[in-house]
């Protein structure tokens, strides 16, 4: 009951934001569902199926990660006296955000259902019924308990990462450290050893083709494995490199902005940083399939063009909620500046000199990225 009331009283942005998660989870059960269908309607080509159960990891991933994000700038869950008298201490605000964010993405899952069976035409009295009746496979029931276990798969995933990212924060406590983070060695080791996997699979063809989203062609699974190294060593870079960020722009005799800029990417390093290394990875990936594609006049299909949709917008808007995270923890310092006599301007001109820093060291990486990853599969 509690965490019906906090949803129902948010901030006019905090229902936006909650909104955002049900519309990731209805896109992610949707996609789940045309999925089955697919199995359903060609029973002899389990192969083929398994696929395209794989690459909805992908976006799964995406959903679950940014509604761990959403749940982290909740103002429910986060931690005050008040809450504290009453029992609501780190355990109780990590089922709250759990609660909160099972709320958000049920909903989501429940009008993927809906709006799957009236595409279907199982339901009937609405516009457009049964419109994509041969796409999803209308001449076959639909098992229930198979759909509805699909459709759960984000509820349960996200709901579980939300309280142990809530839990964590608690046990780390709110403040950034401004020690350089220690992931850049090992980031660096999987960029290059995911190239270097993937360099290799693509010239040894062997077993079954692995086929891409939106490629006629298949590339052997280890390619598959090569990106996804690939990705978590961006992810694993981010933070190092967002601190660099903040550490070159006080090199050289810095002025205000310039100190104040460069003291922000340090602290908040971790916090945007791997969202960041997680853009940075979507975005060469998708370079890298433009690429591959180059001139074809039908490169994706519907199925796919939802899944690349639903990982570039949930990345997208998890880097964005950070970013608003990380404002929020600041609050209390740019008043404090304000009161000083700070000019307004001078944030605003340090703000810009951040987004434009961090564009310089992340536009390049993805882009050398991209063409890297791209470059075995020409062959």
């Amino acid at each position: 009951m509690l965490a019906l009331r906090l949803a129902r009283g948010g901030h006019a942005l905090v229902q936006l934001r909650r909104l955002l998660v049900a519309a990731a989870s209805a896109g992610v059960g949707f996609l789940l569902l045309c999925t089955l269908t697919y199995a359903l309607s060609h029973p002899g080509d389990s192969a083929a199926a398994t696929q395209r159960l794989l690459w909805c990891l992908f976006p799964l991933v995406a959903a679950v990660y940014f509604a761990v994000a959403v749940a982290r700038t909740d103002p429910g869950t986060r931690p005050r006296s008040a809450l504290s008298a009453v029992g609501l201490g780190p355990a109780g605000l990590a089922v709250v955000a759990a609660a909160t964010t099972a709320v958000a993405t049920t909903l989501g899952s429940t009008t993927a259902l809906l709006l799957f069976l009236h595409l279907r035409g199982d339901l009937s009295g609405l516009p457009f019924d049964g419109a994509a009746a041969e796409l999803l496979a209308a001449d076959e029931s639909l098992p229930l308990g198979a759909a509805l276990m699909l459709l759960a798969l984000v509820p349960v995933a996200s709901s579980a990462a939300a309280a142990i990212a809530l839990r964590h924060r608690a046990a780390v406590g709110e403040g950034e450290q401004t020690s350089a983070p220690a992931g850049l060695p090992w980031g660096i080791a999987l960029i290059a050893g995911g190239l270097a996997v993937e360099t290799y699979a693509s010239g040894r063809p062997s077993g079954q083709p692995l086929a891409l989203p939106g490629h006629a062609t298949g590339h052997p699974a280890g390619v598959v494995v090569g990106w996804v190294l690939t990705a978590v060593g961006l992810w694993l870079v981010g933070p190092a490199l967002t601190h660099l960020c903040g550490r070159l722009l006080q090199a050289l005799r810095p002025r205000a902005t310039r100190l104040f800029a460069g003291r922000i990417l340090m602290a908040e390093a971790r916090r945007i940083g791997r969202p960041l290394g997680v853009v940075c990875a979507v975005a060469s990936g998708a370079l890298a399939m433009s690429t591959l594609h180059g001139d074809a006049a039908r490169p994706w299909g519907p199925m796919s063009a939802l899944g690349t949709a639903l990982v570039v917008a949930c990345t997208t808007a998890t880097l964005l909620t950070a970013a608003l995270e990380a404002r929020q923890s600041r609050d209390a310092t740019t008043e404090a500046l304000l009161r000083l006599g700070a000019p307004p301007a001078v944030l605003r001109q340090a703000a810009a000199l951040r987004a434009v820093a961090l564009l310089a060291l992340f536009g390049p990486l993805t882009l050398t990225v991209a063409i890297l990853a791209a470059a075995p599969l020409k062959g």
